[in-house]
């Protein structure tokens, strides 16, 4: 079997394949009103022409395939409000060099043409915002050509979605002398960016930049997939010419619809959820004070911050993806980087493909879904799937050389004599459109040309520190009454035993507990509690049931990379210069190695503190623990390990969870959190959520010792 599950149909009977032809755009019409709820989720989707060619016929099967996706979004109560839908494309410049022309402004290179497209609410002083785009673009080196307002059909819309419209326009942009496409692309880009700062700054009301491209557009608002294109005349414009078309149909699970959310974002529509997004986001802004890169130098500062402030999961995912790409990855490279297949515990991977991973995670957190993503800078078209694969994406290929890629079948009128191969991507594949190059890339060619870009193999091999094998085996000897102290100490109770320790110890079972919680909120109860329990769990619907990393082995993983992390936008071998443990929970020879190790500059510090006043002395104790630490970390220590070791009726512990936090925090806002890696020694963590709340609050490692 191939890369793909494919079906070659050349040969076959129309009959075999009802879904796609006439009676498949029946089946699409009607799909909303037969299954209302079977397909209730985001419609993604692209269509590209390998060969290139800038048709208006592109945009009208985008914007078919997107009327059929119409029954995964979801309708306001006034019946025509809907919850998003959009339309990516390349710049369609014969249509803006005719509105240009209008105005007597005439460009000697269609490339030379760059298009802003802004949202600005509808009850802020647009006049003050113009103005000071346009003082910016002033102090930049680009050309400012004109504004337009862009032609709307308000009539379509909804009263909610009315009542939120934002005045709407394009700003025309020329390229400066001299200036090489990618060159030009990053002006636009750190152009926007002073903008949107300026804006927050002047805070004379709120606004959005959907697209500030000289490639690509976007088109959305808070509408229905049928409203999308009799809202946009432009759409249905003949001189609307594009050789590709990314479209999205929102599903709203997450934040409350809004014109700025939504889909598709500058590059990609998503289909899913990200849960791994705080962490994401979390490391994204403690990069930020490392960032280090050629192509931006000191303009570098000005990129920030890379995640705009309220975006949903899918708005940080895509403003990631475009720091990435505009510093020099092309898109397929930087989503092979962000959205990696499952590739720890998969039989027989390429080495050169498992090195290209390894060393990208040294870099970067996987952002896991459940996603299906279609994205586009202007020259690829791509659709991938998460490692879980639990979102639809379909492909056809006609033999005219059109690519159709969508949530599910039948969403383009294609004959089936005109269709060569179908498919449909699996878990953490890709498939992608070149329209420069003119090439279909499938999943095995685009693995096989990015993970031999570079020596990956070479550089994980002189860099990965291997640390020593772990052995399960107590490292303190402890008279009985010595433990007891210690459990009664660190608050052991018997339902600890009887819960957790004896269906593992005697029954070799995970101990289970309902759902059905009645012990009464930690806040509220008159009992003492441990910190942990002040925490709960965030809700996220697509992890019922729970899965774990011994049933889920093939998708999941609890590797864990310690140490220092380069620059997410340089790719060299420093970057590969991290630890690899198995796990982020280590045995004691682990720990003993990993506090005598000659890799990273190790600093150790404890958590005790006077038994006496203890009101008075444990923010004292708190605020010297974050001193410390910190002033290790401008050091040089790449390790900093917290114990709360040594205590007795003389010194007690600060709680692990504080201490953790307060670390990870002060180093947060020092700038230093890269730089080290922060590893707990403590007998008070024994119950998943307790290790679950340290890795959430900074830990990488735990050597829970009692």
């Amino acid at each position: 079997m191939s890369e793909f599950t494919r079906t070659r149909f050349v040969n076959y009977q129309p009959a075999t394949l009802k879904y796609f032809g006439k009676e498949d755009m029946q089946y699409s019409k009607l799909s909303s009103l037969a299954w209302p709820n079977v397909r209730d989720a985001c419609g993604v989707g692209f269509i590209a022409d390998i060969k290139g060619r800038k048709t208006h016929s592109i945009l009208e099967k985008a914007i078919s395939a997107l009327r059929n996706l119409a029954h995964r979004g979801a309708v306001s109560a006034d019946g025509l409000t809907g919850d998003g839908a959009g339309i990516l494309t390349q710049l369609p410049h014969k249509l803006f060099l005719r509105e240009l022309a209008k105005n007597n402004i005439y460009l000697e290179n269609d490339n030379d043409l760059a298009v802003g497209v802004f949202f600005i609410e509808n009850i802020a002083n647009t006049d003050d915002i113009i103005k000071l785009i346009d003082a910016e673009i002033a102090e930049s080196s680009l050309y400012h050509l004109m504004w337009r307002e862009i032609p709307l059909n308000e009539s379509v819309l909804g009263a909610d979605a009315f009542s939120r419209l934002p005045i709407m326009r394009q700003l025309f942009l020329k390229r400066p002398v001299g200036t090489s496409d990618e060159e030009f692309e990053r002006l636009l880009y750190l152009n926007r960016k002073h903008i949107e700062a300026s804006l927050r700054k002047a805070d004379i009301g709120r606004f959005y930049i959907p697209s500030f491209s000289s490639k690509k557009i976007v088109y959305k608002g808070l509408m229905v997939a049928q409203q999308l294109e009799r809202f946009y005349p432009d759409l249905a414009d003949p001189d609307y010419l594009t050789s590709l078309a990314v479209f999205h149909q929102r599903y709203s699970t997450n934040t409350m619809p809004k014109w700025s959310l939504a889909q598709p974002f500058r590059y990609l529509g998503h289909n899913g959820e990200i849960n791994t997004l705080s962490g994401n986001v979390n490391f994204i802004e403690a990069r930020e004070h490392v960032l280090k890169s050629k192509i931006w130098g000191d303009d570098i500062e000005d990129l920030l911050p890379i995640i705009e402030p309220g975006g949903s999961d899918s708005a940080a995912l895509d403003n990631t993806l475009e720091l990435l790409v505009m510093s020099g990855r092309d898109p397929i490279h930087a989503l092979l980087m962000l959205v990696p297949e499952a590739f720890e515990g998969k039989e027989g991977i390429d080495k050169e493909l498992k090195a290209f991973y390894d060393y990208n995670a040294s870099l970067m957190e996987p952002w896991d879904g459940p996603a299906a993503l279609a994205l586009s800078d202007g020259r690829f078209a791509v659709a991938a799937l998460d490692r879980n694969g639990l979102r639809p994406q379909r492909y056809w290929i006609s033999r005219d050389g059109i690519v159709v890629v969508g949530s599910e079948a039948g969403i383009v009128n294609m004959p089936v004599s005109e269709i060569i191969e179908k498919g449909r991507l699996g878990p953490g594949m890709m498939l992608a459109v070149d329209t420069e190059k003119q090439e279909l890339l499938l999943d095995r060619e685009i693995k096989k040309r990015y993970s031999r870009r570079n020596p990956y193999s070479k550089w994980i091999k002189d860099c990965f520190v291997k640390p020593i094998k772990p052995i399960a085996k107590l490292a303190d000897n402890l008279g009985s009454k010595e433990l007891v102290q210690l459990q009664k100490t660190f608050a052991y109770s018997s339902e600890d035993f009887t819960r957790i320790f004896e269906p593992m110890l005697f029954e070799a079972k995970i101990p289970v507990g309902s759902m059905g919680d009645d012990t009464p909120l930690a806040v509220l109860s008159d009992q003492p509690q441990l910190l942990y329990r002040y925490f709960k769990q965030l809700f996220a619907q697509v992890t019922n049931p729970p899965i774990d990393p011994l049933r889920e082995a093939i998708v999941m993983s609890l590797e864990t990379d310690v140490g220092p992390r380069g620059s997410i936008l340089e790719e060299d071998e420093r970057s590969a210069t991290i630890m690899h443990f198995k796990s982020p929970l280590i045995f004691a020879n682990e720990f003993k190695w990993l506090s005598k190790q000659e890799h990273f500059k190790v600093a150790k510090f404890s958590v005790l503190f006077s038994s006496e006043n203890v009101e008075d002395r444990l923010e004292l104790a708190l605020e010297n623990l974050v001193k410390d630490t910190t002033e290790a970390a401008k050091s040089g220590a790449g390790i900093i390990i917290i114990s709360d070791r040594g205590i007795d009726k003389d010194n007690i512990a600060i709680p692990m969870l504080l201490a953790t936090s307060a670390v990870h925090h002060s180093l947060l806002e020092a700038g230093l959190r890269t730089k080290t890696a922060i590893v707990v020694e403590t007998a008070e963590a024994r119950e998943d959520h307790h290790f679950a709340c340290l890795i959430g609050y900074g830990a990488a490692l735990i050597y829970p010792y009692l």
